[in-house]
């Protein structure tokens, strides 16, 4: 894609990576919408813009999580990680999700990169070997590291709180500190503490340089930084970064052979293996240009509130203290959380709609459109089958569908399929230029501020706009008696189709496609709209266009019954 000029400091390289999802199992809208939508769509209005982009992802495969699920299919835990790395990476691909690569936690790289950076931090003296009480299971006859062991928060008093982090307060916790502590394998209560080695990553060394560097991260997002101040106003604590594992990335260092890493700690360092993956999977990429050249790399992660401490805190400081020049992130955009009918998403309790069962009701486009238009950026967004369904009809029915409907139809019967030529703009597309001049200029202000929601408003203003336009100038009534003024409120009409569908693109990129096509437009890059001048003179008269099937047919709440959770 060709460069174009930009509203933004000369940085033209955009690293954007999603949190990573855990393998185990098909995930739910919550998960897409607290992540993976959100930097796909990012990804997709930089590479609009002409900015080079390298979007990566992967399959989270360490940790407690992957193997009670294995345990539980009755398979080995390779094999289980394998099969649903390719399920999670085909829905992933046919919801439209654009990473330049989909890696996975287990592949060489992310071991190999991972046992490289314990070293420097062993060798530079961040490394601790303590031994402590471990969780052991009479009853499982094992120990039990921190996600094996479930109890009541000390904080919260939520009940259901992990050994490792409380999902309702965000506190991160050790086993230990759960009050009623019972087996996650067993549901056995005769867990008892029992000393073992392991060893620790001294956070506490890094609390004044993270202080320092997050002080220059003055346009985070209110939740992010808040979330992140809170760990270090309460005081960094040490955090063990051992587990009594077999599945997992193994320590190299002499006496701890027969552990593995904490996932929290290897799993991040996965986001450079990805780009090493990609860098070895096709000649003259190197990854080293991504994460360790400096000031023309602009970073952005995105991931839910959760798992901002890891990001913002622990991930930052494995990389200062490893002394390695790799990149640290410049934005972390969090979100909270997505619920479902007035409670939470369960993976476990499979409460909710999943990403599997949502393509099997609707197209991807459908679940982008309001998971994005909803986003729970500023608070939890609550996802009902009536709201859904309502925003979808009214937004993709009801406005979008219908202006590219009313003006391509038209044009089909009135002139032929054939765009007409435009003749002299008058008042109302005056109006319209500088209205959809503001449009644009906030849209993109919105999009590079990260604000979702506000950038999917603006989409929606723009294709109202078009409705607006075509409803005021009336072709159908000015073909009677005045050919040109109609065909120049067609030819007008026919390039807000095509606007519309731009900056619908990184949204809801497949029916933006197909309305592009309609249009006689190329194939490839989708190319930003820079401004009304060009926008409305793109396409010019005597380019035959075509009428798309339906693009949103309406849907009903009933149609979506068989989602609801059992």
């Amino acid at each position: 894609m060709s460069r174009r000029d930009t509203t933004e400091s000369p940085m033209s390289k955009f690293l954007i990576t999603s949190a990573l999802p855990y393998v185990n199992g098909v995930k739910h809208l919550g998960n897409l919408a607290g992540s993976l939508l959100p930097a796909d769509i990012h990804a997709r209005f930089r590479r609009q813009t002409g900015h080079d982009v390298l979007f990566l992802c992967g399959t989270d495969e360490h940790g407690t999580p992957i193997e009670l699920a294995a345990h539980a299919a009755g398979v080995p835990v390779a094999d289980y990680c394998a099969r649903q790395h390719a399920v999670q990476a085909d829905i992933y691909r046919r919801f439209g999700l654009s990473f330049d690569h989909f890696s996975r936690t287990s592949n060489a790289a992310n071991r190999q990169l991972t046992q490289n950076i314990f070293r420097e931090l062993d060798k530079a003296g961040f490394i601790e070997e303590r031994t402590i009480l471990q969780a052991y299971s009479p009853t499982d006859r094992r120990f039990l590291p921190d996600r094996y062991v479930v109890g009541t928060c000390p904080h919260c008093g939520h009940p259901n709180a992990r050994g490792d982090q409380c999902e309702n307060c965000t506190t991160l916790l050790d086993p230990e500190d759960l009050r009623s502590p019972r087996s996650a394998i067993s549901g056995a209560t005769d867990v008892e503490f029992r000393a073992s080695r392991h060893l620790f990553l001294k956070l506490s060394a890094f609390e004044g340089r993270l202080r320092n560097w997050l002080a220059t991260r003055r346009d985070w997002p209110p939740l992010v930084r808040s979330i992140a101040l809170k760990w270090l106003d309460e005081g960094l604590r040490d955090r063990c970064i051992t587990r009594d594992l077999e599945w997992g990335v193994p320590v190299p260092k002499a006496g701890f052979e027969d552990k593995v890493f904490y996932v929290w700690f290897d799993a991040p360092i996965g986001y450079i293996a990805a780009a090493i993956e990609w860098s070895e999977a096709a000649p003259g990429r190197d990854w080293r240009n991504w994460w360790q050249s400096g000031e023309d790399v602009t970073y952005v992660q995105f991931l839910a509130k959760d798992n901002i401490p890891f990001h913002a805190v622990s991930f930052p400081a494995t990389l200062l203290g490893s002394g390695l020049p790799f990149k640290l992130v410049d934005t972390i955009k969090g979100f909270n959380w997505l619920t479902f009918e007035g409670g939470k998403f369960s993976t476990s309790a499979g409460r909710g709609i999943f990403t599997d069962t949502a393509l099997d009701l609707l197209p991807a486009d459908a679940w982008r459109w309001w998971l994005a238009a909803n986003a729970p950026e500023t608070a939890d967004t609550d996802f009902t089958l009536a709201r859904f369904v309502d925003g979808v009809n009214k937004d993709l029915a009801d406005v979008l569908g219908n202006l590219v409907n009313r003006c391509l139809t038209f044009t089909a019967t009135r002139f032929d399929g054939i765009v007409p030529e435009v003749g002299q703009p008058g008042p109302l597309e005056q109006q319209l230029a500088g209205a959809l001049d503001e449009h644009l200029t906030e849209l993109r202000r919105h999009h590079e501020g990260l604000a979702q929601r506000k950038a999917a408003e603006e989409v929606r203003a723009i294709w109202r706009l078009g409705n607006v336009y075509l409803a005021e100038a009336a072709p159908w009534s000015a073909i009677k008696d005045d050919t040109a003024r109609a065909a120049t409120i067609v030819n007008t009409g026919i390039n807000l189709v095509r606007v519309a569908a731009l900056t619908a693109w990184p949204f809801i990129p497949s029916s933006a496609e197909k309305i592009l096509s309609s249009l006689g437009e190329p194939i490839g890059p989708v190319p930003w709209p820079l401004d009304s001048k060009h926008a409305l003179s793109a396409i010019p008269g005597g380019r035959r266009i075509a009428v798309p099937p339906l693009l949103f047919p309406k849907i009903a709440v009933d149609d979506l019954r068989t989602a609801q959770p059992i």
